[in-house]
């Protein structure tokens, strides 16, 4: 079905609402997953409404909490989720650390007992575009084991980094630690369809090509044990040092059984002006140039800037078994 970003929005506000879920945070989490939809991540867009919605309707998640905020440093800012949504969490974080970043120089939010933080580009963006550059990590309940290992210690604990450039849009990285993000496998089971057999490993810890067994058994990280080593560095900055849960902790962010996730976030932001007393946008854009002066690259980023903007025009597409779960809520 075709959808203009507006009607998906309402779509999932109204699935929502219908499942105790406050107006505020039901618009705040429908933006977010339709802009994900928009940006060509289906994964982390439209397919999660359902499971949201099960989850708040189990109390599962709060659909009524209202992130708190303290600052218990200049530079720092601590937000409790309260087992909410992590997308309030995130727009406060959004709102409150620009200032302290500009402030300060760099800035800090410690984000715990939050939920799915979707995709993580979306957010660090919205501080490049206010000229900062930010650095982002979070935690997923584990999929993912230590190298060598079978049980599932980590989440696919991804990184997103971003920052402007002047006249363009801003630069974005955005990645999973494992080879993909565990939302494709969930999107590939839903449609009932197999998976490449380096995405994940069953529960014996071999490479499957089905997508239920990999959802039980472990994804293959990045890089291997590099990717491996890296999720525990995320770990540690997202969950050990704000209090949330560790990924082997965290309940499914898939269903409606267990206790809150509970999951953590963190958010760095700097203030380019800090960092150098030189032209720092004429140093970035030198660099953005030199890596586009080969024709056959592109900057990070880009082709879901692209796919936004062509969304904001065409609007989106959405497959008829997604809408029919969405509208049988």
């Amino acid at each position: 079905m075709h959808l203009s970003l507006q009607e998906a929005e309402t779509l999932i506000v109204e699935a929502l609402e219908r499942s105790r879920v406050r107006a505020d945070n039901a618009r705040s989490v429908a933006i977010a997953l339709v802009a994900a939809e928009a940006a060509g991540q289906g994964g982390h867009g439209l397919r999660r409404v359902p499971a949201y919605a099960a989850q708040a309707k189990a109390g599962k998640t709060d659909g009524f909490a209202t992130p708190v905020l303290t600052r218990p440093y200049p530079a720092v800012l601590r937000i409790d989720a309260c087992n909410g949504y992590a997308y309030p969490a995130l727009d406060l974080a959004v709102s409150e650390l620009t200032a302290v970043a500009r402030e300060q120089g760099i800035a800090l939010a410690a984000i715990n007992r939050s939920h799915h933080a979707g995709v993580m580009g979306l957010t660090v963006e919205r501080f490049a575009d206010q000229g900062l550059v930010a650095l982002m990590v979070a935690n997923a309940p584990a999929s993912m084991a230590p190298w060598g290992g079978k049980r599932p210690v980590f989440g696919t604990n991804p990184i997103a980094f971003a920052a402007p450039l002047p006249d363009a849009d801003p630069i974005v990285i955005d990645l999973a630690l494992s080879r993909v993000a565990r939302g494709k496998v969930m999107a590939a089971r839903q449609k009932r369809a197999p998976i490449p057999p380096d995405w994940a490993f069953d529960r014996n810890g071999n490479p499957t090509t089905d997508a239920e067994e990999a959802l039980v058994g472990t994804m293959i990280p990045a890089g291997e044990a590099k990717g491996a080593a890296l999720a525990m560095m995320v770990e540690i900055l997202s969950a050990g040092l704000t209090g949330a849960n560790y990924s082997f902790e965290a309940s499914s962010l898939f269903d409606d059984q267990g206790a809150p996730p509970a999951l953590g976030q963190t958010i760095i932001a700097i203030n380019p002006a800090a960092m150098s007393a030189g032209d720092t946008a004429r140093r970035l854009a030198l660099l953005a140039n030199e890596i586009t002066a080969d024709p056959n690259v592109r900057l990070p980023g880009r082709r879901g800037q692209t796919s936004r903007r062509e969304a904001l025009e065409k609007g989106i597409v959405v497959e008829d078994d997604v809408i029919a779960a969405i509208r049988a809520i």
